[in-house]
């Protein structure tokens, strides 16, 4: 899974404030500790929404410091991020991927549409594809 740090900073108004070191656009906030952690998730998203948008390749998660909270993305979500990554370093577009898979546009644009659940089977053809292995485990 990738995890992202986060900042949290109590702010005047006892709400907490929430950072992305690795994501300066995206920004959250929380009326207390916990709905800033929740908060945060959405924004973490949101940020990558951009960022699949734009065409840019998604940040590695920095490491954090000792006792920094993080963010983590679902498994699913992390492997689309890993799948967009390996694209973008191959200067794969998705019109390449989905000749490539023989398949059509809105199903790749799917792939990549995090609040879309796409079958993880899917997921590992598009690596495949790439010449890449999805792999899965418990730690």
């Amino acid at each position: 899974m990738l995890s992202y740090p986060i900042t949290l900073t109590p702010d005047s108004n006892g709400t907490f404030l929430v950072g992305f070191p690795d994501f300066p656009e995206a920004n959250s906030v929380g009326d207390d500790e916990q709905e800033a952690l929740i908060n945060a998730v959405d924004a973490l998203e949101t940020a990558l929404e951009i960022y699949f948008d734009e065409r840019r390749p998604i940040p590695a998660p920095s490491k954090p410091m000792p006792g920094q909270h993080v963010v983590s993305l679902p498994a699913l979500e992390t492997a689309k991020v890993l799948l967009w990554n390996e694209m973008s370093a191959r200067q794969v577009r998705k019109a390449d991927l989905a000749r490539m898979l023989n398949v059509h546009m809105p199903q790749i644009d799917r792939l990549f549409d995090l609040k879309h659940s796409s079958k993880i089977e899917f997921v590992e053809q598009a690596a495949k594809a790439l010449g890449k292995s999805l792999v899965v485990s418990l730690v």
